[in-house]
């Protein structure tokens, strides 16, 4: 593959690789990796010790999906590990407090999390070492402490207000009223008792014992509707992960009740044009992108649900035909106002992970609390605060993603697979909330029409489109905004705005332009490379 405009090379190993936002992080999954473990074990170690390092993004509170690779069966296997909204958590409630939008924080976002039935899902069905082990680099380093992060840090102090307000999350998370700067120690030793807990006995311990107990508790004390039934009746699914074909590859994601769709339909549209043809960085390239992210974030806004409450038209939404449809609206102007039609006749933190094993079975993994430190909201002595998925409930009940008693909310975390002729070739993950799927979009532009290896794919300067609707009812009537990061040529903003896009240009970090890492599978010499988020902290490292 060309080079692009890289900052560093790609990681290149042999026998095993991890990737993700955090270095203790990676380093947790890949001694799983040394020790004979499957990448399943090796991911499920990583994403615990993220949910210590980097709280602000996940945890035990929040929820997880994957896509893993079996390189026995030589078969994709898709994991929705979300959780469902509360018996008591009903249109009706909101109505009551006068209500018309959901709020962001508090108790009344919860829905029950469902990252730790997930891992157990997966463990269960592709684990080898025993999950103690997998859960005891992390318990170690909660009780012994470990160094904060720089952008870990700058994220973890922008939330003290939040954390403040909550006196577990206070307990939890701020040291003397404040967030540990970077290279400060932090512990959390009570994260290290959930953790021993949950790796003594079971998932039971989470959603019927002491941890079930404690986050009950705190649902009574702070007006929450999450009951102990909700949490004993939780289950994860195995879904079938769903695909289109772009420029010689299949380009797989999970299907609603996440937006992993969004992203094969805006590839589907852009299949027809000549990227590859255009300038990168180019006018003409950037505005393509966006208008066909503009066109698949309106099915999404008004189709994406959970599929267990409403008929979703999937293989509709990635036909060939609704793409040539959505290709044929696309013109030289930006388009400020759309009206979906019936193919039938913002900022959210997550950790993305990836892993490849020696055996070349491989994850594609996400898990989030949403916002922030989720509802800002840490029930006392559980050292994880709560997910604040409910929050992307609708609540117009002609809307298939309204709110109803146990149904999952429209999901924005979604991990992704490459595969070519029946090979597994890459997976990868951007996180941040609507930029997945267009964060995904503009990692495949670059590796498949312009060439790039797997680290310079995501140094690549990106463009964010916000405003456009979304599936809890707001709706793009001003074309959005485009916001662009600094390396971003004047020629190209100023191409923008002629064809009537609003430009806005910010800062590394600041506007939410994703977090990516990836691992690309070379057949021919049988390595690894891996590629590593440079506007985040973490690495990818192999061996």
């Amino acid at each position: 593959m060309k080079a692009g405009r890289k900052r560093r090379a790609p990681t290149i190993a042999r026998r095993g690789m991890v990737a993700t936002s955090e270095p203790l992080a990676v380093r947790a999954g890949v001694e799983i990796l040394r020790r004979g473990g499957h990448a399943v074990d090796a991911a499920i170690a990583t994403n615990a010790m993220l949910g210590l390092v980097e709280p602000m993004s996940c945890g035990l509170g929040g929820d997880v999906f994957a896509i893993v690779w079996d390189a026995k069966r030589r078969e994709l296997a898709g994991l929705n590990g979300s959780g469902r909204a509360p018996a008591a958590m009903t249109r009706t409630v909101f109505a009551a407090r006068g209500l018309d939008r959901i709020p962001l924080h508090g108790p009344l976002t919860w829905t029950v999390p469902g990252c730790v039935d997930g891992w157990f899902a997966l463990h269960e069905r592709f684990g080898r070492l025993p999950l103690a082990d997998l859960l005891e680099p992390t318990i170690a380093r909660a009780e012994t402490g470990f160094p904060v992060a720089s952008v870990i840090a700058q994220s973890w102090a922008k939330r003290r207000d939040l954390l403040a307000k909550d006196p577990g999350a206070a307990a939890t998370f701020l040291v003397d009223g404040r967030a540990p700067a970077e290279g400060e120690i932090a512990r959390n030793p009570d994260l290290a008792r959930s953790l021993r807990s949950i790796a003594e006995g079971g998932p039971d311990a989470f959603y019927r014992g002491e941890i079930a107990e404690r986050i009950v508790a705190c649902s009574n004390a702070v007006g929450g509707l999450l009951k102990a039934d909700d949490l004993a009746a939780h289950t994860s699914t195995w879904v079938d992960p769903v695909s289109v074909d772009y420029r010689g590859h299949t380009v797989w994601e999970l299907p609603p009740s996440t937006q992993g769709i969004s992203a094969l339909q805006m590839l589907r549209i852009l299949e027809g044009f000549d990227l590859g043809a255009l300038p990168r960085w180019s006018p003409e390239l950037l505005h393509l992108l966006i208008e066909a992210k503009k066109l698949a974030f309106e099915d999404r806004a008004r189709f994406y649900a959970d599929p267990s409450f409403a008929d979703v038209p999937v293989r509709e939404l990635l036909s060939e035909r609704r793409a040539a449809s959505h290709r044929g609206r696309i013109g030289s102007h930006a388009l400020r106002e759309l009206e979906p039609e019936d193919p039938r006749m913002r900022t959210g933190d997550t950790v993305y992970l990836t892993v490849v094993d020696e055996e070349r079975n491989a994850v594609s993994l996400i898990q989030s609390l949403f916002n922030p430190f989720g509802s800002g909201v840490v029930p006392v002595g559980a050292g994880f605060a709560m997910q604040n998925r409910g929050n992307l409930f609708h609540l117009d009940p002609k809307h298939p993603n309204t709110l109803e008693p146990g149904k999952r909310p429209f999901h924005t975390i979604i991990p992704a697979f490459v595969t070519q002729d029946g090979e597994p070739v890459f997976c990868f993950g951007v996180m941040g909330g609507d930029m997945q799927p267009q964060g995904h979009v503009q990692i495949l532009v670059n590796l498949l029409d312009f060439g790039m290896d797997a680290q310079a794919a995501g140094d690549e300067p990106r463009f964010r489109h916000s405003g456009s609707s979304t599936p809890t009812g707001h709706r793009m009537t001003n074309g959005g905004i485009v916001r662009l990061e600094p390396d971003a040529p004047e020629e190209t903003i100023e191409g923008l705005r002629s064809r009537g896009h609003q430009v806005d240009v910010g800062q590394p970090g600041e506007d939410g332009f994703g977090g990516y890492q990836g691992i690309w599978i070379d057949g021919a010499s049988g390595s690894l490379y891996g590629g590593t988020e440079s506007r985040k902290d973490g690495c990818a490292l192999g061996f």
